[in-house]
């Protein structure tokens, strides 16, 4: 019984701790003098397109060589029943 109320104590506190920390953010203040006026975005007005075509381009390179390796496995499989 002492393990099974360790148990439950410690599933509320860790629900309250991730319920404490998903609170929205305060909004950004107009008066900070970031680039590109007073009401930008809270990561700043970045731009993704780079990162984003560089990410595609090694998810793409990484499974073409998983396909590639399995196709290798699938000849030296069939290679051996031969």
């Amino acid at each position: 019984m002492k393990t099974f109320k360790k148990l439950i104590l410690s599933v509320i506190f860790l629900f309250t701790m991730g319920a404490l920390s998903a609170q929205t953010p305060p909004p950004p203040n107009g008066t900070g003098g970031a680039p590109g006026g007073g009401n930008t975005p809270v990561g700043g007005g970045a731009p993704v397109g780079g990162g984003l075509f560089l990410l595609l381009a090694i998810g793409a390179a990484y499974g073409g060589k998983k396909v590639y390796n399995m196709r290798k496995e699938k000849t030296k499989e069939k290679d051996l029943y031969i």
